[in-house]
């Protein structure tokens, strides 16, 4: 129980970091899949009318997009409220 304790204590979180946990947590994953898919269409729309630079600036977004989205799906299952709650698992780091 005291080793849970301690690493629960050494990953704690900040105030700012858990206020934009508990505000990313709110987003539907899906805006960042169709965000992502919304950018390939816009910079492929862009291409086709020849705008190459316009094009390869908005493509640039959908990895991007892809990454807030996995950060979401990570803040939902395993943000830092599981310290808060107490429903921190030890073998969950093994």
């Amino acid at each position: 129980m005291l080793e849970t304790t301690q690493k629960a204590a050494e990953h704690q979180e900040g105030p700012v970091a858990r206020s934009i946990e508990d505000q990313t947590a709110k987003v539907p994953s899906d805006v960042f899949l169709w965000a992502a898919m919304g950018a390939m269409g816009a910079s492929l729309t862009m291409q086709a009318f020849g705008r190459k630079h316009s094009s390869l600036f908005v493509g640039q977004w959908v990895p991007v997009f892809l990454m807030f989205g996995l950060y979401n799906k990570i803040v939902k299952v395993a943000g830092s409220d599981q310290f808060d709650n107490g429903t921190f698992d030890e073998g969950a780091d093994r």
